[in-house]
């Protein structure tokens, strides 16, 4: 269990995220189709999990653009962008927002949370998760992590991109 914060109080996720240096826990998550991705749909790609709690949130939807203006200048990289949000939401903003370079899933009917230890347990926000990037490369080994500690502020971009 990690602590964060949100607008100073604090919270408690489910767990921590995966170390540096292990194999990155396999997921399976909604996309707009309502199909089941997984880990190894991305298979030979670096992955940038850019992991948020709702992209109806000013925070979310800013670090979802900056993650989409940077990632069309990455190489053999995909970023998701996983959200609690319904696929069909998540897909509506994109489409709203020009967002071509990220892809949107859905924990909808999923563990995700829970395994990456993201998942928030307390307070009204409990079931969202918290604002996480991981980055994870073309062999599934986790390169980078970082939990926001302070959950209405953005991640540190610069540190996961040079992680790629």
């Amino acid at each position: 269990m990690a602590t964060i914060s949100f607008q100073g109080k604090p919270l408690h996720t489910s767990g921590e995220l995966p170390a540096v240096g292990s194999k990155a826990p396999d997921f399976s998550l909604v996309n707009g189709k309502l199909a089941d991705v997984t880990l190894a749909t991305y298979a030979g790609k670096k992955k940038v999990l850019n992991i948020v709690p709702s992209l109806d949130t000013p925070t979310c939807a800013t670090s979802t653009r900056v993650f989409n203006e940077k990632a069309s200048h990455l190489y053999n990289t995909v970023v998701l962008v996983i959200s609690a949000d319904l696929p069909f939401a998540q897909c509506r903003f994109c489409e709203v927002e020009a967002l071509k370079h990220v892809i949107p899933l859905s924990t909808f009917r999923s563990n995700f949370a829970d395994d990456y230890g993201v998942k928030l347990v307390d307070t009204f926000l409990a079931g969202l998760t918290a604002r996480a990037v991981v980055i994870i490369d073309e062999h599934d080994n986790v390169v980078y992590t970082q939990l926001v500690s302070e959950l209405a502020n953005e991640p540190d971009y610069e540190s996961a991109l040079a992680a790629l």
